[in-house]
């Protein structure tokens, strides 16, 4: 069987690049790299952190090929000193990192990697491929469980981009606030809680006609009960025929308000509003008040808001591609960027501003008043507001854009936390093993500790998220010092 080192699902130039680092004799230079976003999906300005286990997982398999691997895209005799050097690096550096189900801002350090440069470069493209694939995943699932108050289950394994995708996605998704998965390696591997039941081919393969749609949920629960059961009610008509044939076989199999275990129907097509209202009307009508109506149908969080206000009488929802390949915003912006060499702080300048990344070696704070989160800091580690944070003394921070905006914590009133924690010293993993329903539940409470205003999905008020003075300064001199450099080097004409 082929195996996947995910430390390989790599970039040719991540190698070519080491090779010149080499030559250059910069093999043992230290370097330190950050992975951040610059915006968030859908207009918002957080996104839900998902995938560090697996990235410590990618990191650690640095180092597992022989040097023949690398010929086929490092060839040549000349190059065979750089191919038995590969062959036997692995990562020697160190790794910080939030935890996961953080809820980060943008240009927050998520991952901070320092080591040799080389050895930290060529984790660029698996790291951001772990990171955007997971964390797009974790914060379309948080969207999608913030619209409802209902339970919002996994089912989106089948339009997955892959095995691969369909698994680790199912576990970001949880993080994020979904209840179950329907993908039972998920399950397996995670201990995420599973969930499932039948398909239209289960009902017509009892024959296209409404006897054997009956006889398909009398065989279903005759051979699940003592199980969870869910009986699907729109493959003929749900009104006609769906709801009278499940109402009429939970009774026959004595599955009623008395069974011990959740029992209920699923709506898979048509007005999900009105069939939810005139089902539940059915099933109260036959005494089956505790009967759950499931609903699902190519649900996101715009859908599953509007039935809702529609009056919706729906206990749960099964989302499936929606959140499976974070439909509306599928590829995640996580960038992996140079922000200090050998104890230097460099940076990125762009024309467009939003693209200005922050140099040196950083740390972010959360402040926080009274259970609720206020604002974050990013300093850099050590400085002046770092170090008053800390002693919880009295701090302004002002908005890097806008020196208006300016606010105060007083000494004594506020407490903190730092988001980035180191989880890989000298190559070695030092990370906790923490199961994933402490990670779901981890970020359920960083949600319940944001206002309100800032959990909505559409046009919510925007968390300050602040540098260091100390930052700004380090940055604003590198930009200086480099337009100054090139207005003697080159003018200033275009």
């Amino acid at each position: 069987m082929f195996k996947i080192d995910t430390a390989y699902c790599s970039d040719k130039y991540q190698y070519t690049m080491g090779k010149s680092f080499r030559d250059a004799g910069m093999t043992d230079k230290r370097a330190i790299f950050n992975l951040f976003f610059r915006s968030a999906p859908d207009h918002n300005n957080w996104a839900v952190v998902s995938g560090i286990e697996e990235v410590l997982q990618m990191i650690s398999s640095l180092g597992s090929k022989d040097s023949s691997f690398f010929e086929k895209f490092i060839p040549g005799d000349e190059n065979a000193d750089y191919r038995e050097y590969l062959s036997k690096m692995k990562f020697t550096g160190n790794v910080y990192a939030m935890r996961e189900g953080e809820i980060a801002f943008p240009t927050q350090p998520i991952i901070t990697v320092e080591g040799p440069v080389i050895e930290a470069q060529v984790l660029e493209t698996p790291l951001l491929c772990i990171m955007n694939h997971q964390m797009a995943i974790a914060t379309k699932a948080s969207r999608v469980t913030r619209s409802t108050s209902k339970p919002v289950n996994e089912f989106g394994s089948r339009r997955a981009h892959g095995p691969w995708a369909a698994i680790y996605g199912a576990k970001a998704a949880y993080i994020g606030g979904c209840n179950s998965t329907s993908n039972i390696l998920t399950s397996d591997i995670f201990g995420v809680p599973v969930s499932g039941t039948m398909a239209h081919s289960f009902i017509t393969a009892f024959g296209c006609t409404v006897v054997g749609e009956l006889e398909a949920f009398r065989v279903y629960l005759k051979g699940h009960y003592g199980e969870p059961l869910i009986l699907l009610v729109d493959t003929y008509d749900t009104l006609r025929c769906g709801i009278k044939n499940a109402i009429k076989a939970f009774k026959d199999a004595t599955v009623d308000d008395n069974y011990p275990q959740p029992y209920g129907i699923r709506l898979d097509s048509g007005d999900l509003t009105y069939l939810s209202v005139k089902c539940r009307e059915e099933l109260d009508k036959a005494g089956l008040t505790k009967c759950k109506i499931f609903a699902t149908n190519s649900l996101d969080e715009y859908i599953i808001s509007d039935i809702e206000k529609q009056g919706a009488k729906i206990d749960a929802y099964g989302v499936g591609d929606a959140i499976a390949t974070s439909k509306h915003n599928p590829c995640f912006g996580n960038v992996y960027k140079l922000v200090q060499i050998d104890g230097q702080g460099v940076l990125k300048r762009s024309e467009d501003k939003a693209k200005v990344i922050n140099p040196g070696f950083q740390v972010s704070y959360r402040i926080i008043k009274e259970g609720l989160f206020k604002a974050d800091i990013t300093c850099l580690r050590g400085d002046s507001l770092s170090e008053s944070i800390e002693k919880r003394e009295t701090i302004t921070i002002r908005d890097e854009r806008d020196d208006t905006k300016i606010t105060t914590f007083i000494s004594g009133t506020y407490d903190y936390r730092i988001l980035q924690q180191q989880v890989m010293q000298d190559g070695t993993k030092i990370l906790k093993d923490i199961p994933v329903k402490e990670r779901r539940d981890y970020y359920l409470n960083n949600l319940s500790s944001l206002n309100e205003t800032e959990r909505r999905l559409i046009n919510p008020h925007f968390y300050k998220v602040d540098i260091s003075d100390d930052l700004y300064d380090l940055k604003q001199s590198l930009i200086n010092s480099l337009i100054k450099e090139i207005r003697e080097s080159y003018g200033t004409e275009q």
